[in-house]
Order: structure tokens, then C-alpha cells, then sequence
């Protein structure tokens, strides 16, 4: 056999033996391009498959956020109260020196400092003392601070009057936390446009209002809007300590309660008689509301209730 015919015939057996089963490992891997070409198509199929699961495991559920209100600042400084838009009227002044002490209990970081100090109470002993009228000023004022957010809470469950205060319509809020009706709290919580100020309505009227603030969803609800954010102060709206119950079951969740008596109005006895109620609270504070006697150099008002030379307001709440 010549040389030819020997390196044919050996070109066949190499042939014969490149088709013979089992040796699909020899072939050639497929080029990048084939790769590069097969992988959208796999992708087409799991997104396929991802679209099948439900959106709450497939993702992860976003974070909760309060809705806005607006509240109008040309009505507050028209009813005489602290607003932004007037950061150097009397008002705002008198105020600025009534929450000095209080953010200063509230961030005392010393041995003394006082449980719940960023938990704010303002009551009187009676009805129409102007307790809801100081709740709002005195949260607005906070809220203008630049180191704190402020949440204002109506907790007046019985007569509500924030929002009436503030021209607003009534809104869900604690009392439905309290009762299971709301299981978020973002749902309640209310934004406006005074920044770093939020607000919890009142809610619906319940007949178990007394025992829902005594019972452990309020502690709950208290330890986590206290200590959720570490700069927040929270300014409660109580009802009037000698009118109501749910006053005096607020009083022991606080750190500070601030008293506010009307000047010419509230007798002394009445003032004892509510205090007694609140011997618990380890910080207690009098607010003079409605005075007609002017301050040092005539600037403010000795009751903080309204600036020098103006007749006093009806701050009934």
C-alpha cells in the first residue's frame, strides 16, 4: 500500500471514530456570541416566573408614609398664636420663655433626668381656661426649634378641639389606634406644613375612652412615639383635670404637666384640688393664661396669654 492510500485510509478511521456516540465532549464549546444570546431569553423566563409570585413577597413593602395637612398660618397669627410666619411677634416671644424649661427637662442628659420628660401634658382644672390654645402655640413654638421634632397629640377624646382650633375637619386617630380600628399608626399621623411639627387627632369618640389610656396598647403606643425618633417632643391636649378621669390616667404616662389657669377666673381651690390630681407627675408647671398684667418693661404678658397693650383673648379650649 503507498504512502497515499495509508494516510487515507487513516483519515477515515479518524472519521468513523469523531461520529461514534459518547464523544459529544469533544465538540467545540459554543462561541460568546451563542452565550451572550441565550441569557435574555433565560432572563424573559424568570422574570416570567416573578411576575407569577404576589407583589408583597416579591418585594419588599415600602415604608409607610403619613399624609399631609395644611393648616393656614394667616389664620393663626390672625387668632393671636405663634406661627412661622411671624417668628418675632409677642406671642411667639412670651412662648419662647415658656418652653425654655421644658426642653430643657425634656433633653437633660445628667443623673436627674426625669423618665417620659419628652412627654408633655397641658390641662387645667376646668373648661375654658385656654389649655388647647397653649397646647398649639407651645407645639408650634417647639416645632420652630432646630434641634426638635414636635408630635401635638389631641388626647381631649371627649371634646376635641385641635382641630377645631386649626379649622380642620375631624380626622381618625388615637381613640381608633387604642381600639383596633387603625393597626398602623402612619395611617393617623398627619404631616403639615409648619416643618418638624406633626399631629395625632383625637379620633372617634369611644365609650371606653378611660380605660383605653389606661390600658397597655396606650403604653405601647407611648414608647413608641417617644422613643421612635430621639430629638421628638410629644405636647398632649388633656382634657381638664376636674371634669374628666382620662386627665389624671394621662398624668401618670407623662414626664411634665404643664397647669393652665385662667387669671380672674380660676379660684385657688380649684388650682389645689387639680394639682392633688397630678401628685404623681414629677415636673408640674403653672401657666398663667388671660392676664391683664404686664411683664417687665411691658413686652409680654405676665400670664403669657397675649402681648402688651392688647385686650385679652378668648382662649377658651
Amino acid at each position: 500500500m503507498s504512502l497515499i492510500e495509508k494516510a487515507a485510509q487513516r483519515l477515515d478511521q479518524l472519521k468513523q471514530a469523531s461520529a461514534e456516540p459518547g464523544d459529544e465532549a469533544l465538540a467545540p464549546a459554543p462561541s460568546a456570541s451563542v452565550v451572550a444570546v441565550s441569557e435574555p431569553a433565560v432572563a424573559a423566563k424568570a422574570a416570567t416566573r416573578s411576575s407569577e409570585v404576589p407583589l408583597a413577597t416579591a418585594h419588599e413593602p415600602a415604608a409607610a408614609v403619613s399624609r399631609m395637612i395644611q393648616i393656614d398660618l394667616a389664620v393663626l397669627a390672625a387668632k393671636g398664636m405663634v406661627s412661622p410666619e411671624h417668628p418675632r411677634s409677642p406671642i411667639a416671644e412670651e412662648y419662647r420663655v415658656i418652653k425654655r424649661p421644658l426642653l430643657r427637662n425634656a433633653t437633660d442628659a445628667s443623673s436627674a433626668r426625669i423618665d417620659n420628660a419628652n412627654l408633655i401634658m397641658v390641662t387645667s382644672a376646668l373648661p375654658g381656661e385656654g389649655k388647647t390654645f397653649s397646647a398649639i402655640n407651645l407645639a408650634v413654638s417647639m416645632a420652630m426649634e432646630l434641634d426638635y421634632t414636635v408630635l401635638l397629640v389631641d388626647a381631649d377624646v371627649s371634646r376635641p378641639s385641635v382641630f377645631r382650633q386649626l379649622g380642620l375637619p375631624p380626622e381618625r386617630g388615637l381613640m381608633d389606634v387604642l381600639a383596633g380600628d387603625v393597626t398602623d399608626l402612619s395611617d393617623v399621623l398627619l404631616r403639615t406644613n409648619v416643618e418638624k411639627l406633626s399631629i395625632l387627632p383625637a379620633g372617634m369618640p369611644h365609650q371606653r375612652a378611660t380605660e383605653l389610656l389606661a390600658s397597655e396598647s396606650m403604653n405601647r403606643l407611648l414608647r413608641q412615639i417617644a422613643t421612635r425618633y430621639p430629638d421628638r417632643i410629644v405636647v398632649f391636649d388633656s382634657p381638664p383635670l376636674l371634669v374628666t378621669t382620662e386627665s389624671r390616667v394621662l398624668a401618670t404616662h407623662m414626664g411634665q404637666v404643664v397647669v393652665v389657669v385662667e387669671s380672674e377666673r380660676t379660684t385657688h381651690a380649684s388650682v389645689k384640688q387639680a394639682l392633688a390630681t397630678i401628685e404623681s407627675c414629677p415636673i408640674k408647671l403653672m401657666l398663667l393664661n388671660k392676664s391683664r398684667q404686664g411683664g417687665p418693661g411691658g413686652y409680654y404678658g405676665y400670664g403669657y396669654g397675649y402681648g402688651y397693650g392688647e385686650k385679652p383673648r378668648d382662649n377658651a379650649a
